[in-house]
């Protein structure tokens, strides 16, 4: 281990899909600056770089998102040297557009993991080096549809592009007698008949004791039993990954894309999120960033080691989008040659509903982390907004936040936190411990 200090910042999500405006000049600095200022600096990049020359998918991560290709360089002011490509929208211009995406990466000699030609490619970190030291960084993916996972190859078949996705399980927990209830009304709808047909012709496995499947979910009686956990292969895999890439670097970082919650409220983390990343830690990560859910989670500082569940966005320019695919405008009964900005304005039922209209989702923190020896030795974060009360161009773009947008920040990451232990104070612009 080099006897040097080392920074560290990282992002939530950069949805980021188009040039920023002049005024943005004047602003930009109060967080650049700060990213700068850090030896190794993150983002995820919530969106596929293209020119929109590939066809749709099938499915979306809930928007199409593409940015083009030469728009790049305006997130290259902030002075990133990393992006995490693995999230719920990587495959949104499906394999072309990823593969696009990771193209532009390289010829702009940008560090980028998360997705790629083959699992391996996917899962492999980016390796970046500052002040002698070398780091490896991993970035996956826990909320895009099963078809975007990145998968092997074998001796007769190549393999297939996609995601390092870190699948999970889920069984709600119920009562013997509520078991019993779902049990007789399976009956009755024949929701079943499928599954059951295909356990028969063991193609799928027997439900466990004290389990049911209930069209797509699964119930369990066991109280005791936590209602989602990771899969023990991908968890294995990634953290297997973890152990090697430590033999040979002085730090690993991890960045985690996660849009599911406990299913109490939007900010909770789910128990499979944190199963992985005290997991991720105990296998060698000094820090995880994670996000997807478009607004801050609560901070744990586990073995030393901060676990950043959500940052929310870092940019949300979700109302940028410059193209729509039809699938978009025949999912909101909307006419297909509709613009991208007419076809959203549907879907938020006249910018009544939709992430937009959430100041949640426009507040986040710059974490600046140090270490030395291998130790966490130094603990802050800015607080951003990200101008939810303009309604021009300057709309999801981040700046330092003062005064009461700070005050607010810090009461909204002190209730998040108290379950953890964590208790931050502001002090001279910056949330401390």
């Amino acid at each position: 281990m080099a006897d040097k200090k080392l920074s560290v910042t990282g992002t939530g999500d950069s949805l980021f899909l188009a040039k920023f405006p002049a005024e943005y000049e004047r602003s930009i600095g109060s967080v650049a600056d700060f990213i700068k200022a850090c030896d190794v600096r993150l983002t995820n990049l919530e969106t596929n770089l293209s020119d929109f020359e590939f066809p749709g998918n099938a499915y979306s991560g809930g928007t199409w998102l593409n940015t083009r290709r030469d728009y790049i360089t305006e997130l290259f002011r902030y002075g990133f040297n990393f992006f995490g490509n693995a999230n719920n929208h990587a495959m949104d211009y499906g394999h072309a557009g990823m593969l696009s995406t990771v193209d532009t990466l390289d010829q702009h000699h940008a560090a980028h993991a998360g997705t790629g030609r083959s699992l391996e490619e996917a899962a492999a970190p980016a390796i970046l080096e500052a002040k002698g030291m070398k780091i490896a960084v991993f970035a996956v993916d826990a909320s895009c549809n099963d078809t975007s996972r990145a998968g092997r190859a074998t001796k007769n078949l190549i393999a297939r592009p996609g995601v390092n996705y870190l699948r999970h399980n889920t069984a709600y927990k119920v009562s013997p007698e509520e078991l019993e209830q779902l049990r007789k009304i399976a009956e009755h709808t024949r929701i079943n008949f499928t599954r059951n047909k295909s356990i028969a012709t063991g193609f799928l496995p027997e439900d466990k004791p004290g389990t049911f499947h209930f069209g797509g979910d699964n119930f369990t009686t066991d109280a005791n039993a936590p209602e989602t956990t990771c899969n023990a292969k991908d968890k294995q895999r990634i953290t297997d990954a973890i152990r090697e890439a430590k033999k040979n670097c002085d730090y690993v970082f991890l960045l985690i894309h996660c849009h599911n919650t406990d299913n109490v409220r939007e900010e909770n983390a789910p128990e499979y999120l944190k199963e992985f990343s005290r997991a991720c830690i105990d296998a060698g990560v000094s820090a995880v960033f994670g996000g997807g859910c478009h607004r801050l989670r609560g901070i744990e500082i586990y073995n030393n080691c901060p676990i950043f569940y959500s940052l929310g966005d870092f940019i949300y320019q979700g109302l940028k989008v410059e193209f729509l695919p039809a699938d978009f405008m025949e999912k909101y009964n909307a006419d297909i040659y509709m613009t991208a900005e007419q076809a959203l304005l549907v879907r938020s039922r006249g910018n009544k509903v939709g992430l937009h209209c959430n100041k949640l989702n426009y507040q986040t923190v710059l974490p600046r982390l140090e270490f030395e020896n291998g130790k966490m030795t130094s603990f802050s974060l800015l607080p951003v907004h990200l101008n939810f009360e303009r309604k021009d161009d300057m709309n999801g773009l981040p700046v330092a936040a003062e005064g009461a947008e700070a005050e607010a920040i810090l009461d909204i990451l002190n209730d998040l936190s108290a379950e953890y232990g964590l208790k931050l104070k502001l002090e001279n612009g910056l949330l401390v411990r």
